[in-house]
């Protein structure tokens, strides 16, 4: 009977060592956040902006790999769905379109300048710091700086902010690749010498 009572009195203790190490284990090793939210989370443009219904980024990026569908970001734009297809092994989607016809155009907000009146309110919603200006003076975007988010036209007081469409310069121009082109290896044809 003292031989049953000893082998069971092993068994807990091991029982409670190896308890003790996979519970500090856990602890230690334990992965604070879900790798994949956090790739996708660096692929969308931080701007913060909400157009794709959600409060900001990470909580689309939470979404999205959830299996919400990857083509609601129209300031990250084609880039960013081809990127995010790219990290879900998912088919490119075109840009959700709830914006109408214009959604893939580039757009940049602009302030018109003789009618802003230094109310501040377009500075604090710009997410991107994007704006510059003082109280009770004029404001001006950054060209460069400004992600297209829209956030800034509707607290302007006096409706002095438009958004106009980026026109391509030569520095920015680029030539968009026909679907379909590319050098794969069944389609090289070899060359013969005769």
């Amino acid at each position: 009977m003292t031989t049953v009572l000893i082998a069971v009195a092993a068994l807990l203790l091991l029982a409670a060592v190896f308890g003790g190490l996979l519970g500090f284990a856990a602890e230690k090793f334990k992965v604070e956040g879900d790798p994949i939210v956090e790739q996708i989370d660096a692929l969308l443009p931080q701007t913060q902006c909400g157009q794709c219904g959600h409060p900001g980024c990470l909580p689309y990026a939470e979404s999205i790999a959830n299996g919400e569908d990857h083509n609601r970001c129209p300031p990250g734009g084609e880039q960013t769905v081809e990127a995010l297809s790219e990290l879900l092994g998912r088919e490119v989607l075109p840009l959700d379109a709830e914006e109408g016809a214009d959604v893939g155009v580039k757009k940049v907000a602009y302030i018109r300048e003789d009618e802003c009146i230094g109310c501040t309110k377009c500075i604090q919603a710009c997410p991107v710091d994007a704006i510059v200006g003082a109280a009770k003076l004029m404001h001006t975007v950054i060209v460069d700086e400004c992600t297209g988010c829209d956030l800034c036209v509707e607290p302007c007081p006096v409706d002095c902010i438009d958004m106009l469409p980026v026109t391509p310069t030569l520095g920015t121009w680029t030539w968009h690749k026909p679907d379909g082109i590319g050098l794969k290896s069944e389609n090289i044809i070899p060359v013969v010498n005769v």
